[in-house]
């Protein structure tokens, strides 16, 4: 994995084509990124991470990753000093964003006309709010044992794909009780709760694209388009049709 250093000036704003990707980097502060638009996919070394809008990401400062835009995305980043990490976080957290939080990051990121003491007060205010936002359960962690890696990824190129885990044991050469422990201790997550993640990431990645609801729901591989939205809601607290439409 080749890895460049990054360090961006201050706030920025980028516009993203649909599945266009940034290669693996890393900055020198912590970056706070906020697609306003779109759909953003976040990776690193221990998992990747599923960045829906209205949603940021904060990504630590040395912390290698890359990001790949699902859908026409707007990527907006504010950047703090390393010593500045009001969550105390040392992974890659995606985070839900209040409706202040987002009006500050658009000023940011929006207004070049601001004064360097404007601009402070806006960034002490985001400060603020992000010590009262909160985490949430977007990860997916990736294993580092080869038969699990080969597995997952057998899944994730088909997140469709029905097979238990028995079955998918015989595909990787290994059984059914190894790969259950396995998950567990490598991710943290059961087979079940692994899947449910990819299948949810999966989901946000195609709505983002304009798929409608039964597409994204067979192509996901829930049992219906009732179950799917079932599964959503409880996730996102939306159905995926009111949250496509914004």
């Amino acid at each position: 994995m080749s890895v460049s250093r990054l360090d961006l000036e201050g706030s920025t704003r980028r516009a993203l084509p649909p599945s266009s990707r940034i290669d693996w980097h890393d900055h020198a502060r912590h970056q706070l990124i906020y697609p306003s638009r779109g759909v953003l996919e976040v990776s690193t070394a221990a998992g990747t991470w599923v960045v829906p809008p209205h949603r940021a990401v904060w990504i630590p400062a040395t912390v290698a990753h890359s990001h790949r835009a699902h859908g026409p995305t707007e990527m907006r980043t504010l950047l703090f000093e390393p010593e500045v990490n009001p969550l105390r976080l040392d992974e890659p957290t995606v985070l839900a964003v209040t409706p202040l939080m987002r009006e500050v990051i658009v000023a940011l990121t929006d207004d070049t006309g601001l004064t360097d003491p404007q601009r402070r007060n806006l960034q002490a205010v985001a400060l603020d709010q992000l010590c009262r936002v909160e985490s949430l359960a977007l990860r997916l962690p990736s294993p580092a044992d080869p038969r699990l890696r080969d597995l997952t990824g057998i899944l994730t190129d088909d997140p469709a794909d029905r097979r238990t885990l028995a079955e998918l044991g015989r595909a990787v050469g290994a059984s059914e009780r190894t790969l259950s422990r396995l998950f567990r201790e490598q991710t943290g997550m059961t087979f079940p709760q692994w899947r449910a993640q990819l299948r949810l990431h999966h989901s946000l990645t195609l709505l983002a694209t304009g798929a409608s609801v039964t597409e994204v729901a067979t192509a996901s591989g829930f049992r219906s388009p009732s179950a799917f939205i079932e599964v959503f809601r409880h996730a996102f607290g939306v159905t995926p049709g009111r949250y496509a439409g914004g």
